[in-house]
């Protein structure tokens, strides 16, 4: 097991720069998720870290070593590709321990490595079948597989779940989970999906045309982000960002949002914005779940307003309503009782504890 380090990372494609002088450490036994949307860099970084993608400037570390140079085979990695990767015609135990054979392993090790992977993954009954016998869950499973026997000092995953069904997916998200949990090795995972990064990272890297734009834990990527980009890209649905701006009325800081909507912000948001310019251009951001239906004898924060609903989406638990102020559409959660129909007027409101201002020119989080 080992440590990962990228060093001022950069890819080019003659003239196109895929990856940015990026720099990234990883800590041994960490499982860090790399996100972001196609074309961001995120594959084109794995894909370096694995030795499959030369890189045109920067250094890669393995455990202290750079690897710059260092042929795939050698690297002592093991990677899981979207697509499985299986040789059709071999069984579960043959594709599984393929790799330590081409190596001459004993035997008597192959066997007891395999049997212990089949035995995490829930396959020891699949053993002896091929592929075209497995389902899709199965087959990335023995693909899993044939990642642990290798024992690597890390596992990389290349977008392993894009092809199997929503229900597939969340139920193997949980076992890649379980498996690290068990054996430990530094992981890096590349996804395009968000859910995917919050739900499986130790920390997730949110990348965004070659650079990073953020590295932290899922709550600290989720509460406090650095941008507008990051805080809209984590989260679903996304963030809200309404047009606004600061305003002293009678000794207090207000937002105000159109000519007849303001809100009079909580001392320690006032606090935090004091500072700011009343004439920049600002962004409010506010999360839907902080966008709810009225009630009586709320707390300090919390401000009510009316609002007639574009359009409501039932969840069961909850609904998504919509509307509009000044032009931009904004997105509320509400109680499924709360009496939420499609035209229809509804007492709301926001809560600023939980509010975020942004410069609407640079989108960074203030």
């Amino acid at each position: 097991m080992a440590d990962v380090s990228l060093r001022k990372v950069v890819k080019r494609y003659d003239e196109v720069e895929a990856v940015r002088g990026i720099d990234l450490d990883i800590a041994d036994h960490e499982f860090v998720v790399l996100v972001g949307p196609s074309g961001c860099g995120k594959s084109t970084t794995l894909r370096m870290i694995a030795g499959l993608e030369d890189i045109s400037d920067g250094d890669i570390m393995i455990g202290g070593d750079v690897v710059n140079d260092v042929p795939p085979k050698d690297r002592d990695i093991a990677m899981v590709f979207q697509n499985y990767a299986l040789y059709p015609h071999m069984t579960v135990a043959e594709n599984m321990s393929f790799g330590l054979r081409l190596k001459h392993y004993p035997k008597a090790e192959i066997k007891s490595r395999v049997t212990e992977a089949a035995r995490m993954l829930d396959i020891t009954d699949l053993i002896d079948r091929k592929p075209k016998q497995l389902s899709g869950g199965q087959r990335q499973r023995v693909a899993m597989g044939r990642a642990i026997v290798r024992n690597p000092k890390v596992f990389l995953f290349d977008e392993p779940l894009s092809n199997l069904d929503a229900k597939l997916r969340v139920q193997m998200r949980i076992e890649i989970k379980k498996v690290h949990q068990k054996v430990r090795t530094t992981t890096v995972y590349v996804t395009h999906d968000q859910v995917e990064a919050m739900t499986l990272a130790d920390r997730v890297v949110v990348m965004n045309h070659g650079r990073i734009e953020q590295i932290g834990t899922p709550n600290e990527l989720y509460h406090k982000p650095a941008t507008r980009f990051v805080a809209s890209f984590i989260g679903s649905p996304a963030m809200n960002f309404v047009p606004c701006r600061l305003e002293d009325t009678g000794g207090k800081l207000n937002v105000r949002l159109t000519d007849r909507l303001a809100f009079t912000l909580p001392p320690a948001r006032a606090a935090r914005y004091q500072a700011l310019s009343r004439t920049d251009k600002l962004l409010l951001g506010i999360r839907p779940e902080h966008v709810m239906e009225a009630r009586p004898h709320a707390e300090p924060g919390i401000e009510p307003f009316d609002a007639t609903l574009d359009v409501t989406e039932p969840m069961g638990m909850e609904t998504l309503v919509y509307f509009t102020l000044e032009g931009t559409q904004v997105c509320g959660r509400v109680n499924p009782n709360a009496g939420a129909q499609d035209g229809s007027p509804l007492r709301l409101a926001v809560d600023l504890n939980n509010m975020h201002l942004l410069n609407e020119v640079t989108g960074v989080v203030l």
